[in-house]
């Protein structure tokens, strides 16, 4: 039947289908999403506005680390009225993620963590929060894009970002990312400022693994050899006689007693690969450089002197907020 023929009733039918689906979620997950404030704390650090959400009944909240700000204590007000501070659990800069604790009032719903490895690029999202002061604003778009990086405040790139048309504004981040299942499938952390329906989402299976680790350590464990590094081209010769990419990693600085200086490595070393996977950029570097790398063994192959090397380190927990790898 051409288009002109259907029956006006059935955009009626269209639109009550939709707005139902939107209407559900904002029902289900809006009760809690809550407000999140900083207190001033002597440095000129408070009056920050942001949002989170409540994720478990015991009192968890999610929210972005730039919204806490560096701050221990927080102020969160309720989509059901009344207000409470809250204690900041894990903050970890490297994912714009932190977890709080607070007190909730009676009958304050938590909302579901969902797989965000299930979402396809079109789906229908809404994202929910505090934009401008605005509070418990809804908007709806769709998913743009999956997989895509993002800076961190910290530098480091945030992996597998959630990027989506649903607007958002300052007052936002920190606020859920919502499927029209009711689940929250990312944590809205930021948008480009001179472009329209660009905007990002940490995925919920980052948030997953970092609450993981916030509750079992108090932080984001991640490993660390000791250097400073930058991506650099790699000559196509050398690229084709190495079997390397077109790019690779070369150590800047190698720090005193660090795991690179206990195995050898020098400045100006380029480093292709770890454990046979090819590293073209610095990035490539600190995404295998996770947890699981502290304490054990790994090999590194390095180009010197138009020479491959093979160096094993042993890697140790990255201390404090730098970014170096």
């Amino acid at each position: 039947m051409p288009l002109d023929d259907v029956p006006a009733a059935s955009d009626g039918i269209l639109l009550d289908a939709y707005s139902h689906a939107l209407t559900s979620v904002v029902d289900r997950v809006g009760p809690a999403v809550v407000r999140v404030e900083r207190i001033a704390d002597g440095n000129d650090r408070g009056g920050g506005v942001g949002s989170g959400v409540v994720i478990a009944g015991d009192g968890l909240v999610l929210t972005n680390s730039h919204v806490v700000g560096g701050l221990r204590r927080v102020r969160l007000s309720f989509a059901g009225g009344g207000q409470a501070e809250a204690r900041v659990l894990g903050d970890d800069p490297d994912t714009d993620l932190a977890l709080l604790r607070t007190e909730l009032p009676a009958g304050t719903p938590a909302a579901a963590l969902g797989n965000s490895k299930a979402l396809r690029r079109g789906q229908l999202v809404v994202a929910i929060g505090n934009p401008l002061g605005f509070e418990s604003t809804v908007t709806a778009g769709i998913v743009s894009a999956l997989g895509r990086s993002l800076r961190a405040t910290s530098g480091r790139l945030i992996d597998d970002v959630i990027q989506t048309d649903a607007a958002l504004n300052p007052g936002n981040s920190g606020g859920p990312l919502v499927s029209t299942a009711g689940e929250v499938v990312g944590i809205n952390t930021a948008m480009i400022s001179r472009a329209q329906g660009i905007c990002f989402a940490v995925a919920s299976n980052t948030a997953v693994f970092v609450l993981g680790e916030f509750i079992a350590h108090g932080r984001v464990r991640r490993a660390h050899i000791g250097i400073a590094a930058e991506t650099v081209p790699l000559p196509r010769r050398l690229s084709l006689a190495t079997g390397a990419g077109a790019r690779a990693v070369r150590i800047s600085e190698v720090e005193s007693g660090g795991p690179a200086a206990a195995a050898g490595l020098l400045a100006g070393d380029l480093i292709l690969s770890v454990e046979g996977v090819a590293i073209e950029g610095a990035d490539d570097l600190i995404r295998l450089l996770g947890a699981e790398r502290i304490g054990g063994n790994i090999t590194v192959a390095l180009l010197r002197g138009g020479v491959i090397e093979r160096r094993t380190l042993r890697p140790v927990e990255r201390k404090g907020r730098a970014s170096g790898s």
